[in-house]
């Protein structure tokens, strides 16, 4: 898995980017079984995030903005958080990109139980027919 980081109209130092990669790796553990299905001309699992301020002129309200991107086989899924607090931000876009892994997770593990139950269904036909 690899992290990119963009900082906009922000600096982005160090502990600020050890922070971003601890946290949004977390999501490693649920992007396990896509790390064995293979891209073409990019890496398994790429993960882009960008943290910044949406402006420079406000002082208060939700001026922090954090986007997380996550490229899957066939599928990006992605989230955008707007809060008070950087640190923030970043931690809501990562449960909300967790949610929508695991609801991606269930639909394709879904359409797998879906077929094999076809197959097997198919089967127990086919063995009907034949003479004894």
């Amino acid at each position: 898995m690899i992290i990119q980081i963009k900082a906009t109209n922000i600096e982005l130092n160090e502990s600020l980017r050890i922070f971003v990669e601890e946290k949004v790796s977390e999501l490693k553990k649920n992007l396990v079984k896509f790390e064995e299905v293979p891209q073409k001309g990019r890496e398994k699992i790429d993960v882009r995030v960008e943290i910044g301020r949406t402006t420079h002129h406000h002082k208060k309200g939700d001026v922090f903005r954090a986007e997380i991107q996550v490229y899957l086989p066939k599928q990006l899924l992605r989230a955008v958080v707007k809060n008070i607090d950087l640190r923030s931000a970043i931690i809501e876009a990562r449960d909300e990109l967790d949610r929508e892994i695991r609801k991606y997770k269930g639909k394709r593990l879904g359409r797998a139980r879906g077929w094999a139950r076809k197959v097997k269904m198919t089967s127990r036909n086919m063995s009907l027919f034949k003479r004894k």
